[in-house]
């Protein structure tokens, strides 16, 4: 059957690949993307929405709502603005598509989530994970990639550097290890997408290798 979409997050670095691929996908004949701003090529499927993501309209039901919302401490500038982010903004995506009648969502969190951490970074993805499972969707998909690999908008050298030299190493971690391996932001999208047409009911937890193996089908 034709399947709906809503996606936030699509200008990032994963989240612009879910959206070329959702797009592309002949099993989805619409796709909602929530923006903050214009910044999206026209498409037939794609309905543009301009949100404030602290103040969210009510959202169109639809049968999968994927969040790829996300920022770093340093590009937020701060750590309270770091979490407006990535705990509050994807909480209101995730009730106000509840209060819409949306059963499945799939979310991008991390490596390494736990509310427990001591690493705030890291707490604060953890929160966010527990805080959308309370939410009691009947199937919740979780993405916790490792270090992502993709055309970023703003690439320094050392970055770049950064970037080659863990995929050089990246082949060498077995075993319990293979969840730290790279993996291209192209795979994650597509893995996200193999989860919401998998009918898996319950909360579910994905790691990089795990991911890997969906995104190859």
């Amino acid at each position: 059957m034709p399947r709906t979409a809503i996606i936030a997050g699509a200008t990032g670095l994963t989240g612009q690949q879910l959206l070329k691929q959702l797009l592309a996908d002949a099993r989805y004949t619409e796709v909602h993307a929530l923006a903050r701003k214009h910044a999206l090529a026209p498409h037939a499927k794609l309905v543009e929405h301009i949100v404030d993501f602290a103040a969210l309209p009510k959202l169109p039901k639809v049968d999968d709502v994927f969040c790829c919302l996300g920022t770093t401490i340093k590009v937020a500038g701060s750590k309270a603005a770091f979490r407006t982010v990535d705990f509050d903004y994807v909480m209101n995506v995730a009730s106000a598509a509840k209060k819409s009648g949306a059963q499945r969502f799939i979310a991008m969190s991390s490596l390494g989530a736990d509310a427990q951490s001591r690493v705030f970074y890291s707490r604060v993805k953890g929160e966010m994970e527990e805080a959308l499972q309370e939410l009691g969707f009947a199937e919740l998909h979780i993405f916790q990639p490792s270090f992502l690999v993709g055309e970023r908008a703003e690439s320094r050298p050392g970055e770049r550097l950064g970037i080659t030299a863990f995929q050089i190493i990246s082949p060498l971690l077995l075993g319990p290890a293979r969840k730290y391996r790279a993996i291209k932001s192209a795979d994650v999208a597509r893995a996200m997408i193999s989860a919401a047409c998998s009918q898996k009911a319950g909360a579910h937890v994905y790691l990089s290798d795990e991911i890997q193996r969906m995104a190859r089908g």
